[in-house]
């Protein structure tokens, strides 16, 4: 019982460990950033009729359902809560503003709020939304292992998105391969891995001409 009783500890205190880490970046994030937000929540607000914020019901810790906030990208008739529908290149409902906050991801700020309250963290698996469809199909029931991307927080960035599946899951095989790189971070996730998946993560996104979302 002493390997399982240390390995609880271990676990307990990497989980320790990335809350602290989330607490003092997102709130900081907040505050240095806290212009920035506004002037965007103001662009989205002009460039378009509604609301600067979306919301969305998502998949977080454990499968407790979460609400996660973004700054709105599409056409407030249009907007999709439930993801029936993924984003694909030259989507109609994206609106013009929307197509540089998705293609920068500056539209995932408000999440830093998510992960100060907790429901979320700096680092983890991206949170699907509830419901989400890959193509006819839930994308949940498509792979076996899928809950098990549930074990750990959300994330605002995650292995998965540095290592290029991000965004809309179109098939099948996409999602396989999102649910496969989500646990093999959760089997290997540490401080330090997390604080080098904060430090490459805005390089890798800026670098990728090719990710629609």
């Amino acid at each position: 019982s002493l390997p399982l009783l240390g390995g609880a500890v271990d676990g307990e205190r990497r989980a320790f460990n990335k809350r602290i880490l989330d607490i003092i970046l997102s709130a900081l994030a907040l505050v240095v950033l806290s212009p920035v937000l506004f002037l965007i929540g103001l662009a989205v607000r002009m460039d378009s009729k509604g609301p600067a914020l979306f919301r969305q019901r998502r998949h977080g810790f454990n499968q407790e359902e979460i609400v996660v906030w973004k700054f709105r990208t599409m056409r407030q008739e249009a907007s999709d809560a439930t993801a029936s529908r993924q984003v694909t290149a030259g989507d109609d409902r994206v609106t013009r503003l929307g197509k540089i906050l998705r293609a920068t991801s500056l539209d995932e700020l408000p999440q830093l709020v998510n992960v100060l309250r907790g429901e979320m963290s700096l680092v983890g698996p991206r949170p699907h939304a509830i419901g989400m469809k890959t193509g006819d199909a839930e994308s949940a029931r498509l792979v076996a292992e899928y809950a098990h991307r549930h074990r750990i927080k959300p994330g605002m960035t995650g292995w998965a998105a540095i290592k290029g599946s991000r965004g809309p899951l179109h098939t099948a095989d996409e999602v396989r391969d999102r649910v496969q790189l989500d646990i093999e971070y959760i089997e290997r996730q540490s401080f330090w891995l997390d604080l080098w998946i904060i430090a490459v993560t805005i390089p890798v996104l800026l670098g990728d001409r090719m990710a629609v979302r």
